[in-house]
């Protein structure tokens, strides 16, 4: 049955036993779990297992191993952790696992964690257990560590291991050490070329990859793609397609590599055709140029080409499904999520998390819990990428106290989960608590990034903590070796300006070392506004204009400036740029979402079915409200400048 890929029959014989199977039968079993990451059925085979006393108490290993690496490739590493701990016998093998899960997952502290636990009762790692241990290093510090590790253990003549190392160095940016063990190593096999040349186009050191792909003594197709690959990521599409058509043999990767270089470079119309020249197409090529197309804006092309698909498999729909949430379709997202479960297909961790970012950027809160639950049923709250998104969904909703909830019970943390809690936080005004828990990230060992730093920075920017964000803005660059990017720099604008330091601000801009975008004078605009500075208000004003004489933005924004203090000939100035320019402010939005549906409503917009009711109730509020003693603070609201 297991072997036929009929999981449910075989579960179904294991029910209607009364005793154990033997441990071949439980070998097969969990081998079908694994390949249909089947993780509620494998539960239920170890608790089979368990209940009928077949037990693990034998020097036989290689079923509770085997079990392990369900859990573990299943990415439910905390269920995995605690039944290794209570494995009565262990070899490397069962150690290895579960640092290559921990490595595969991003905890490079558990993996090395596990690694110094396993040293400690006297098993010592075999070059596996050490080349596994290579992806859990988030920086290059791990790296190095774990390069003495293995110079220690006498694994570095080891091909695959030393493999292992170059990839990560690359991986990490230290592209000269890369090259340093790829001359040093004794012993180099095409993948050892292919993985130099690769790390090297992949940091946009197209030359030196190109220079060693001639140098190989022997090129496989991966050699052609790696090549493929990198032209196509550092913008040489041309140069991509003039390799692609000299390969002297191509496959399917080859093929899809092609047809994803295009797509990212916004030549879609070539991708298509040689989709279409394809020899054999299969559904990773299909599943590419869909994605290609959703990248692009092309969604209702995406949608065509996945209902031609002869055969969908899960990885089609998750492309189709994440395609509408990059385009901020998620109503369709959504629908097209319950049509999946309607034709039986599971969905995995990558479906789960489009469909709760889809309710996270509609702020649709009944849905998101809805979706949560779905998540539950299907085994996959203790996935990482799952609940990442669970802690962005609740934090954008307003649901702090759940998204803390979340975080707390994630059994292990990357940089993406304290990210997300962090920029909660934020954006909801709790400075104090994000750079607490920006504290407890460093503490726990957890290499911040970019994104790290733009959430520390705007929760200084809503608290008011100006010295704060200027030390954690230099410290980012001088001691994390983090460089400043547009938003960084913006957040420092809002920082300064909202605190009323508009000078410092405009000193700041000035001092930037790339030219600022819209988003940092918009940040500088904005805080003129707050503080009535006309004279820098209209020079940020100009220099959004240059950078865009069509959006609104700017001249609602100058408007508003002079209507606050009383500037009405300013107003009417404002109004006759934009009447010549032809710009036309958008009308505002705003939606509710009630009993799971969500209603958008536009700023004039009276289509609504209960439009009646719904000024009924505005009037009684409004009348309610300055009974109260309410008074609009009618100089911030937006002036209608057309």
């Amino acid at each position: 049955m297991c072997k036929q890929r009929r999981l449910k029959e075989a579960m179904c014989i294991l029910h209607l036993m009364d005793e154990h199977a033997d441990s071949s039968a439980y070998h097969s079993l969990l081998q079908a779990c694994l390949n249909s990451r089947a993780l509620p059925e494998a539960k239920l085979v170890h608790a089979h297992i368990i209940q009928t006393a077949f037990g693990f108490n034998s020097n036989d290993i290689s079923l509770p191993n085997k079990l392990v690496s369900v859990y573990a490739k299943c990415g439910n590493l905390g269920d995995g952790r605690r039944f290794l701990e209570q494995m009565p016998h262990r070899n490397v093998v069962s150690w290895s696992i579960m640092i290559a899960a921990y490595s595969r997952a991003g905890h490079g502290n558990e993996a090395f964690n596990l690694l110094n636990q396993m040293q400690r009762i006297g098993i010592l790692p075999n070059q596996f257990t050490l080349s596994s241990l290579l992806p859990a290093c988030a920086h290059l510090a791990a790296v190095e560590e774990a390069h003495e590790e293995i110079i220690r253990s006498g694994f570095h003549s080891e091909v695959f291991v030393g493999n292992a190392l170059l990839y990560m160095y690359a991986k990490c940016g230290s592209i000269k050490t890369a090259r340093y063990v790829f001359d040093k190593m004794p012993k180099r096999d095409v993948v050892t070329w292919n993985a130099m040349i690769a790390g090297y186009a992949q940091k946009g050191y197209v030359n030196e990859a190109l220079e060693l792909f001639y140098k190989m003594p022997e090129q496989n197709v991966v050699s052609w793609t790696s090549m493929i690959v990198g032209y196509a990521q550092n913008g040489f599409i041309d140069k991509a397609a003039k390799l692609f058509d000299e390969m002297p043999e191509r496959n399917v990767v080859s093929w899809t590599s092609m047809i994803s270089g295009y797509a990212q470079n916004g030549r879609v119309d070539e991708a298509y055709k040689l989709f279409k020249k394809m020899p054999e197409r299969n559904l990773v090529s299909w599943t590419a140029m869909i994605a290609g197309y959703a990248q692009n804006g092309y969604v209702d092309e995406a949608l065509k080409l996945f209902q031609e698909i002869p055969l969908r498999n899960v990885e089609a729909w998750n492309a189709m499904i994440a395609g509408y949430v990059q385009n901020s379709r998620n109503k369709e997202a959504l629908k097209l999520f319950r049509e999946m479960q309607r034709q039986g297909i599971k969905p995995t961790s990558m479906t789960l998390a489009s469909v709760i970012a889809a309710c996270a950027d509609m702020a649709a809160l009944e849905q998101g819990f809805e979706i949560h639950e779905e998540v539950i049923k299907s085994g996959f709250q203790s996935d990482l990428f799952v609940a990442n998104a669970l802690v962005d969904l609740y934090a954008k909703c307003g649901s702090i106290e759940i998204a803390r909830n979340v975080f707390d019970k994630l059994d292990y943390k990357d940089v993406v989960s304290w990210n997300g809690m962090i920029a909660g936080y934020a954006m909801h005004g709790f400075g104090k608590e994000a750079l607490n828990l920006f504290d407890q990230m460093l503490h726990c060992g957890t290499y911040p990034d970019h994104v790290t730093f733009i959430g520390v920075l705007s929760a200084c920017c809503h608290s008011g903590l100006v010295d704060e964000g200027l030390q954690y803005f230099n410290c980012m660059s001088n001691y994390y070796q983090i460089t400043p990017t547009m938003e960084h720099y913006a957040c420092m604008v809002d920082l300064l300006g909202r605190a009323g330091h508009l000078d410092k601000a405009q000193n700041f801009i000035n001092r930037m070392p790339i030219k600022p975008d819209y988003i940092v004078w918009s940040s500088l605009i904005a805080a003129c506004r707050i503080h009535k500075n006309i004279k820098l208000g209209e020079f940020a004003a100009e220099r959004l204009i240059e950078l865009n004489s069509q959006k609104a933005t700017p001249y609602v924004a100058l408007s508003n400036i002079y209507a606050a203090v009383g500037r009405w000939d300013g107003i009417e100035k404002v109004r006759k740029m934009m009447k010549d320019e032809g710009v036309r402010k958008e009308p505002g939005c705003s939606w509710i979402e009630i009993n799971k549906q969500v209603h958008t409503f536009f700023v004039g917009d009276r289509s609504h079915p209960k439009l009646q009711q719904i000024y009924e109730k505005l009037e009684i509020l409004s009348q309610q409200m300055k009974a109260a003693g309410y008074a609009p603070q009618r100089r911030l609201e937006l002036n209608d400048v057309e």
